[in-house]
C-alpha cells in the first residue's frame, strides 16, 4: 500500500463536529498512517476536552508519559493531536490523560482505533483499512438483495461457539477459517442473510459482545480488520447478507475504556440516573452531547462505509427511549414536558437512521424494541424514529409460551397464536427467535417443546413452519436448526455431533425446506408487511387448537393456504374454507416421514370442493396430521 499524505482537522471539521454533524469524524480522529514533510508516520487525535495534559504511550517508546505529548488545539474543540515520526501499522499504543481538576492519571485506548489487542490485553493497535474488495457483483445487485420486499431469513451467530477445534483445544475459528464453512452451511441451509453478535472490541468474553469498549474496531480474538473483510467479502461473493449487532445503547465501564475519559463523564451523562444502567452495569451514551452523536453516527456509517454490511441490528432500542427504561419511582428523571421519553435519545435514532439512509440507501436499520412505541419502522418525515425493521418481540414470548404448553391446554390459550396478527403490519416486523431465548435457564428451542422426543420434533418443525408461513421477516439463533438439546453456551461449540442422529437430520433438511420455500415463494415474503398478504381463514377452532390463513403474493395470482394443527390428534376430512375453486397442491408438510414424521398426508393435494365453508365460496376437505403445518399452494392448472 501507498502511504496516504497527512490530513490536517479544518476549522469546517471542527465545526461540524461540535455541532454534532460530522458523519466520518473517523477519517480525522483516532491514529492514522501518514507521510508528513517527508516523513512516515501517524497522525494521533483525541478529544479530551477537560484534561491538562496528554500523550501518547507504547512501545514504541517504552510506555513513557513523557515522551511523546500531543497539542492542544487552541480552538474550543477540547482535541489534541500530534504527528509522530516512524510510529509504523502494528505498534501498540494508549493515551495518557491527566485530568485537569485532578486525581489519578488515565491510561486509555483510542475511541478510534481500528484494531486492539487481543483481549485480555487492551491496548489499541495502529491499523490501517485497505483491503482489496471482490464482492463487486453482490454490491450492485444488493438493492434487490437488501429491499424490504424481498425474502430475508437470517441465521444468527455467535462467531466464537459456532464451531470449534477439538483438535487445538477447542480453540475458536478465524475470521478466514469461518468463511468457506460458514458460506457452505449457510449456502446450503438456504438463508438470506447472516447476523453477528456483536463483533466490536469487548473485554468480557461471555458479555458476547454487547459491552463495547472498540466501536471502531472488530475484536482481534479472530483475526485483524482484512480478516473480518475477507469474512464479509466471501458471504458477500455466494449471496449472502451481512447484519451487525450494534450497542449505542450502553458501554463497558472498563477503566481503559470511554467511561470517565478524560477525569469527568465525557460519553455518558453524569448523574446515575440518566448514565448508568442497573441491569447491566454499564454506562449510557449522553445523546444530548453533539461530540457523542457525531462519534455513534460516524460509527454507523464506518461499518457500511469500510466492511460493506448490509445493515445494523440495533440493541436494546427501549432501553434509549425511556427515561424509566428498568427503573423504580425516584430513579429516574423525567424530561422536560415531565414525561418518560428520552427526547435526546429519540431526536439521535431518527438523525442516525435518515443519515443511514442517505449515505447508503441499499441497506437496512433494523430494531430490536421491544416496547409498543409507536412507528420505529415507519419514515421520520412521517414521525416515526426512521428504522427498516424492528423485531416482533411480541410475537416472540406469545408463541414460544404457546409451543412449550402441553398440547391439552393449548385450546385455553389459542389467543397467543392469533392476537399478533392483529398488529402485524403495526410495522416492519421480524419474527426473531434469537439467541436470547435459549440461554440463561430458558432451555433450548427443542427442549421447551412438550412430550416425548418425537412429540418434540414434531412440536418444533410446526414451530419453525409457523415461523416461516407467517407474515414477517425470519430470524434463527445457529443450533436451532438441527434441534440442539443443550443450551447455547458461549464457551462451547454447536452440538454438531448430534447431526450424526437421523431426529436431527430431518429437522435440518425442514429447515433447508422452509428457506426454499420462504425464497422461492412470492406470496411468502412480497408483502410481509402489507396487510393485503395475509387473511385469516379461520382462528376460532380453539376446541381442536386448529388455525388456517391465507398468503398471497403482490399481484394476488399466487396463493397458499395454511392450516396447523398443534394437538397430537391428527384430523380426517376437515373442512377448510378456500378462496378459490381448482387444484390445489399440498407444498409443505411438517409431518412428511422426509421429515420426520407420521406420513400422513393429503397425497400430494386436493381438488376444491363447491360447498362453501367459514365465509370462502370454496373448501378442502384435507388430511390433519398431528401437530403439524400443512400449506397449499393454489395450482394455476389442474397436474396431469
Amino acid at each position: 500500500m501507498s502511504w496516504p499524505s497527512y490530513e490536517p482537522l479544518t476549522e469546517y471539521d471542527i465545526y461540524l463536529f461540535r455541532q454534532g454533524c460530522h458523519y466520518r469524524i473517523y477519517r480525522k480522529m483516532g491514529a492514522h498512517l501518514a507521510l508528513r514533510d517527508g516523513s512516515l508516520g501517524t497522525s494521533f487525535r483525541v478529544w479530551a476536552p477537560n484534561a491538562r495534559y496528554v500523550s501518547v504511550i507504547g512501545n514504541f517508546n517504552g510506555w513513557n508519559p513523557k515522551k511523546n505529548p500531543l497539542e492542544r488545539r487552541s480552538d474550543e474543540s477540547g482535541i489534541w493531536e500530534g504527528f509522530l515520526p516512524g510510529v509504523d501499522k502494528g505498534a501498540l499504543y494508549k493515551y495518557y490523560i491527566e485530568p485537569e481538576r485532578g486525581g489519578a492519571p488515565l491510561e486509555k485506548a483510542d475511541p478510534f482505533a481500528f484494531f486492539a489487542e487481543k483481549p485480555p490485553c487492551s491496548a489499541s493497535v495502529v491499523w490501517d483499512l485497505h483491503y482489496d474488495w471482490h464482492d463487486h457483483e453482490w454490491m450492485e445487485k444488493r438493492s434487490q438483495r437488501n429491499a424490504l420486499d424481498a425474502p430475508w431469513s437470517i441465521y444468527e451467530v455467535h462467531l466464537g461457539s459456532w464451531r470449534r477445534v477439538p483438535e487445538e483445544g477447542y480453540r475458536w475459528l478465524t475470521y478466514r477459517e469461518l468463511a468457506p464453512l460458514l458460506a457452505e452451511y449457510v449456502t446450503r441451509l438456504g438463508y438470506t442473510h447472516v447476523e453477528f453478535l456483536p463483533i466490536m472490541e469487548h473485554p468480557y468474553y461471555p458479555s458476547w459482545g454487547y459491552q463495547v469498549t472498540g466501536y471502531y474496531a472488530p475484536t482481534a480474538r479472530y483475526g485483524t480488520p482484512q480478516d473480518f473483510m475477507y469474512l464479509i467479502d466471501y458471504l458477500h461473493q455466494h449471496g449472502i447478507g451481512v447484519i451487525l449487532d450494534w450497542v449505542p445503547s450502553h458501554f463497558a465501564t472498563d477503566g481503559h475504556g470511554l467511561g470517565l475519559f478524560d477525569g469527568t463523564h465525557l460519553y455518558e451523562h453524569a448523574d446515575p440516573r440518566q448514565g448508568y444502567h442497573p441491569d447491566w452495569g454499564s454506562y449510557i451514551f449522553n445523546y444530548g452531547r453533539n461530540e457523542v452523536r457525531a462519534f455513534l453516527i460516524s460509527n454507523a456509517c464506518f461499518w457500511f462505509e469500510q466492511y460493506h454490511v448490509d445493515a445494523l441490528r440495533i440493541d436494546a432500542v427501549a432501553s434509549m427511549l425511556y427515561l424509566d427504561y428498568s427503573r423504580k419511582p425516584g430513579e429516574w428523571i423525567p424530561n422536560i414536558y415531565g414525561g418518560n421519553e428520552n427526547l435526546e435519545a429519540i431526536a439521535f435514532l431518527r438523525t442516525l437512521n435518515e443519515e443511514v439512509y442517505r449515505s447508503f440507501p441499499h441497506v437496512q436499520m433494523i430494531a430490536e424494541e421491544s416496547t409498543a412505541y409507536p412507528m420505529v419502522s415507519r419514515p421520520t418525515y412521517l414521525g416515526g424514529l426512521g428504522f427498516g425493521m424492528k423485531w416482533n418481540m411480541g410475537w416472540m414470548h406469545d408463541t414460544l409460551w404457546y409451543f412449550s404448553l402441553d398440547p391439552i391446554y393449548r385450546k385455553y390459550h389459542q389467543h397467543c397464536l392469533t392476537f399478533s396478527a392483529w398488529y402485524a403490519f403495526h410495522e416492519n416486523f421480524i419474527l426473531p427467535l434469537s439467541h436470547d431465548e435459549v440461554v440463561h435457564g430458558k432451555g433450548s428451542l427443542l427442549s421447551k417443546m412438550p412430550g416425548t422426543p418425537q412429540e418434540k420434533f414434531a412440536n418444533l418443525r410446526a414451530l419453525l413452519g409457523y415461523m416461516y408461513f407467517f407474515p414477517g421477516h425470519k430470524l434463527l439463533f445457529m443450533g436451532g436448526e438441527f434441534g440442539q438439546w443443550g443450551e447455547w453456551n458461549q464457551d462451547h461449540s454447536l452440538e454438531w455431533h448430534l447431526l450424526e442422529y437421523v431426529p436431527h437430520q430431518e429437522l435440518l433438511r425442514w429447515v433447508c425446506e422452509l428457506n426454499r420455500l420462504y425464497r422461492t415463494e412470492r406470496a411468502l415474503h412480497e408483502e410481509n408487511f402489507h396487510p393485503r398478504g395475509f387473511a385469516w381463514i379461520d382462528f376460532s377452532d380453539w376446541q381442536q387448537s386448529i388455525i388456517s390463513f391465507l398468503r398471497r403474493s403482490r399481484d394476488g395470482k399466487e396463493l397458499i393456504l395454511v392450516v396447523l394443527n398443534l394437538t397430537p390428534v391428527p384430523r380426517f376430512h376437515y373442512l377448510v374454507g378456500a378462496p378459490a375453486g381448482g387444484y390445489w397442491k399440498e407444498i409443505a408438510n411438517s409431518d412428511a416421514s422426509y421429515f420426520g414424521g407420521s406420513g400422513l398426508g393429503n397425497l400430494g393435494g386436493v381438488e376444491a370442493g363447491l360447498l362453501a365453508w367459514a365465509g370462502q365460496p370454496f373448501s378442502l376437505c384435507l388430511t390433519l396430521p398431528p401437530l403439524s403445518l400443512v400449506a397449499f399452494k393454489k395450482e394455476l392448472s389442474h397436474p396431469q
